[in-house]
């Protein structure tokens, strides 16, 4: 149980190291926390999804999305004197392609976990939700180079 805490609280530091280094007015581009921002819209969608409907890719991409671009839209439309629908183009510019990416990392290990684990495909299990923890870290991976061209391109700003 020490080696958990240990871990948790190391991890923790770290996160909030590279967080700090990685803002704006530090010298870094920011694409640490919009990955992160990324990626809390999509687990939020795919875990409504899944209590909702149960374990499905398409209903899981459509909640993620949903939610995704909402994450996206509202902070848009509070720090810019933009019409909604140009806060929503806007939205659907900057996040699709993080989405699709983070969505792509993370379904691609649950489909992994459900053809090695069959508890992995139950959301009553705790095998689900721990590999769900684990498809997180690689939607993470795979987002964050997508949000990396994404800011350097323009298309979104780093956090």
């Amino acid at each position: 149980m020490q080696t958990l805490a240990w871990t948790a609280i190391s991890l923790g530091v770290l996160t909030a190291l590279i967080i700090a280094a990685d803002e704006p007015h530090a010298g870094g581009n920011g694409v640490f926390l919009s990955a992160l921002h990324c990626g809390a819209g999509c687990v939020l969608g795919d875990v409504v999804a899944v209590a909702l409907f149960g374990p499905g890719f398409a209903t899981e991409f459509a909640f993620a999305y949903i939610f995704g671009i909402a994450f996206q839209y509202i902070p848009i439309r509070a720090m810019r004197d933009v019409s909604p629908a140009t806060a929503l183009w806007d939205a659907i510019k900057a996040d699709t392609l993080s989405l699709v990416a983070f969505e792509l990392g993370m379904f691609g290990w649950m489909a992994i976990a459900r053809f090695w684990l069959s508890e992995a495909a139950a959301p009553a299990s705790i095998v689900f939700w721990f590999t769900m923890q684990i498809a997180m870290i690689a939607g993470f991976a795979t987002t964050y180079p997508a949000n990396w061209l994404l800011v350097k391109w323009g298309v979104k700003g780093g956090m």
